[in-house]
Parts: structure tokens; C-alpha cells; sequence
């Protein structure tokens, strides 16, 4: 494969990612190139393969290792263009681990894009064209919240929708020390944490368990 190629991924080397991820890697860059001239499938901002790469692939792969490979699903929650959840089937895909990927994007033009992706690049996926917050009792193993809504709606989302999981990814950037401070006032958090790949100021959060504080009301 190109050096150059190998060069542009090599801050995920260490995931032991294999030559045929980062072909698939390449071809999903393509579509999403391709596609972007026509539909908003990310911001025209980083509409370049290597804002692509770094913003992006680089951005999602680094939470392969909190993904709880045991379970038979894992879910993407308003997944875009798919970031994570393509990325994250990719590298499954290449695992040789055949746990099916949940996309859930109410818009009909991503949708469609992201079930032409899994198509070409053969991924384990199910794509739900549906409003993720009107589905009740869901049940999976790891959940992954990327740029979809701020941190409490996620987690009370989570709490009131979701029967069972295995835990939930949540990608924090510059403001959210403060956010992740502020939701604890609301819920105890069994968590860790893990510095981003991609920037200094962003950070990973790896929620295993989530419980709603009681606030008690005295009155007088």
C-alpha cells in the first residue's frame, strides 16, 4: 500500500488496523467526497480527505477499544454521515467479529447514503431511517454519541429508552469538562476517561452504568 496512505492513519497503528481497514477507509472517503457535492454529509469545512481522516476516521476508530466487542449489536445514535458507526463497522468488518452496527439517522437522504456505503464496502449494518427518541425498551451493547445532542439529553435518553446496554461513548471537546461536571449534579456516572487522539482539548467518556440522582425537596 502507498506510504503515504499508511502515513496519514498512523496515529491508530497502534489499534492494530488492518491494510484491508484502510482500503475500505479510502473508498468510504471517496463516497462521502462524492456525495458531498450534492447533500451535506459533513460540513464543507472538512470536505478534504485529510480533515476527513484527521477530523473524522482518526476521531471515531480511537473507541474501538471501549466497544464491547461480546455483544450481538452496538448503536450509533443519530449517526450523520456515519461517524462513528461506519468506521466502527469497518473495523469490525476487517475483526473478522460479526456484531451488526445500528444506525439510527432520521434524515432520508443520510440514511440512504449510509445504506450505499454498507452496501459497497459489505458492512454488518442495520440502517433506522427513524427518530431515535420515539423508540422505546431498545436493547444493545455499547451506545456511541458523536455530535448528536448535548451530554444530559443523551444520557436522560439513554436512561428512559433503553432497556438494556453495555455502556455508552460519548466524544467531549473543548467545553466539555464543564458539561460532564454539570451533568453529575443529575446523575451518578460509573465512567472513565481517556484523552483524544485527535485534540488536546478534547477527551473520551466511557459510561458503564448511569443512575438518577434523587433530589429531595425539604419544605418548610
Amino acid at each position: 500500500m502507498d506510504h503515504e496512505i499508511l502515513n496519514s492513519y498512523s496515529r491508530i497503528n497502534h489499534l492494530n488496523v488492518s491494510r484491508e481497514t484502510f482500503l475500505d477507509f479510502e473508498n468510504y472517503i471517496s463516497m462521502i467526497l462524492e456525495k458531498n457535492k450534492k447533500i451535506n454529509i459533513i460540513s464543507q469545512n472538512t470536505a478534504s480527505k485529510k480533515a476527513i481522516i484527521d477530523r473524522h476516521i482518526i476521531d471515531s476508530a480511537q473507541i474501538i477499544d471501549f466497544v464491547d466487542l461480546n455483544s450481538n449489536t452496538t448503536t450509533d445514535l443519530g449517526s450523520g454521515g456515519g461517524m462513528p458507526g461506519i468506521i466502527i463497522a469497518i473495523i469490525l468488518k476487517n475483526m473478522k467479529n460479526n456484531m451488526t452496527v445500528h444506525l439510527y439517522e432520521k434524515s432520508y437522504h443520510k440514511s440512504r447514503f449510509l445504506k450505499e456505503v454498507s452496501k459497497k464496502l459489505n458492512l454488518n449494518t442495520e440502517v433506522n431511517q427513524k427518530n431515535i427518541f420515539e423508540i422505546k425498551n431498545l436493547e444493545t451493547g455499547t451506545i456511541m454519541s458523536r455530535a448528536f445532542k448535548p451530554m444530559p439529553i443523551v444520557l436522560d435518553l439513554v436512561y428512559e429508552n433503553f432497556l438494556k446496554y453495555k455502556n455508552v461513548i460519548f466524544f467531549m471537546g473543548k467545553s466539555g469538562k464543564k458539561i460532564f461536571e454539570n451533568s453529575k449534579n443529575n446523575w451518578e456516572l460509573d465512567y472513565t476517561e481517556k484523552k483524544s487522539l485527535t485534540n488536546k482539548d478534547s477527551f473520551l467518556i466511557n459510561i458503564k452504568k448511569i443512575k438518577k440522582k434523587i433530589k429531595i425537596v425539604i419544605k418548610n
